[in-house]
């Protein structure tokens, strides 16, 4: 196990500024970090520090994972919704970089756009954690690599197949499969397909750990032997206005037992959450005997703790 020094300070942007042996280790410390908390073993090696997080969009998982488990770690989670702080109102990113930075031992950010994440962090002297921009959602990934491990026992080798709009998830999930050596596929409507950059980044990756990536859209063949499935819901945050259109487009691509039938017979289903039911995906589906959606969502907490403890603890 490499030492916690290599980490402490860094930011968490994205998962391409870590290297497959670093998410190895982070994905170890959130299953060390989940077996004490289950026992009832109080750990609290960021007693006294505090973290920002700055809400920009509205949350669940991401402020009750994070505010929990700062408290569990013995620190301090501060809620700063963009309302509520003058970034709202006008100040620039790197003013509000450089007065949080004296403030606060970390922060936490969930926004539109990744250019405001990296401002950020350009400007602070202090650990940024994305907690979710248009493009990547890193923290997810974790959270969803801890569960993958926890319930086949590997990564390496598996198949995980993405079936809906090439998003933010779409993006951080072909970049955590390719880093860990999984076969990764995306099946999206064409004009859905995730970033060609970033697919491309992925393939390079892929190259050094030998995992295929394919993007493709057909569904049937995305699936086609995959170990896990995976799907979000068809019109993100700000994407409400384009519902109806959305219903209309992805239609063909919900995942439903027909689909499913292609997919190895022992899969796991995965969704970030929220869901649609009866939409991206059937009730008899994430309701059902494969999905582990609240063992994902749970990990949350456990994959974001060892992020915390890593990036922060002295």
């Amino acid at each position: 196990m490499m030492n916690n020094n290599k980490f402490k300070g860094r930011d968490f942007l994205t998962l391409l500024d870590y290297s497959t042996e670093e998410i190895s280790y982070l994905l170890q410390l959130a299953k060390e970090l989940k077996a004490k908390q289950k026992a009832g073993k109080t750990y609290q090696p960021l007693l006294g520090k505090v973290l920002g997080m700055i809400f920009e969009k509205s949350s669940t998982r991401t402020r009750v994972s994070f505010e929990t488990g700062i408290y569990q770690l013995g620190g301090t989670g501060l809620f700063l919704s963009t309302n509520d702080i003058q970034l709202g109102r006008g100040e620039t990113i790197s003013d509000t970089a450089k007065v949080l930075s004296g403030y606060l031992d970390g922060i936490m950010i969930r926004t539109y756009h990744q250019s405001d994440i990296e401002e950020l962090a350009s400007h602070a002297t202090i650990p940024i954690i994305n907690g979710l921009s248009d493009d990547f959602h890193p923290c997810q990934v974790l959270a969803d690599l801890q569960t993958i491990e926890e319930v086949k026992g590997t990564l390496a080798g598996l198949k995980l197949a993405f079936v809906g709009d090439g998003n933010n998830m779409a993006n951080s999930l072909m970049i955590g499969a390719a880093k860990m050596g999984m076969n990764f596929s995306i099946a999206s409507p064409k004009q859905y397909l995730p970033q060609a950059s970033i697919v491309e980044k992925a393939k390079q990756i892929a190259q050094d750990t030998g995992s295929i990536i394919k993007v493709t859209t057909d569904p049937v063949e995305a699936v086609k032997e995959a170990d896990v499935i995976y799907t979000d819901v068809w019109a993100s945050m700000g994407q409400e206005v384009e519902q109806a259109k959305r219903l209309k487009e992805f239609a063909n691509y919900q995942v439903n037992q027909q689909l499913l039938d292609h997919a190895k017979s022992d899969y796991i289903f995965m969704h970030c959450l929220p869901a649609h039911r009866g939409e991206e995906v059937t009730a008899d589906i994430i309701d059902g005997d494969h999905s582990v959606v609240f063992q994902e969502a749970e990990n949350r907490l456990h994959a974001q703790k060892a992020l915390m403890v890593a990036l922060m603890a002295d």
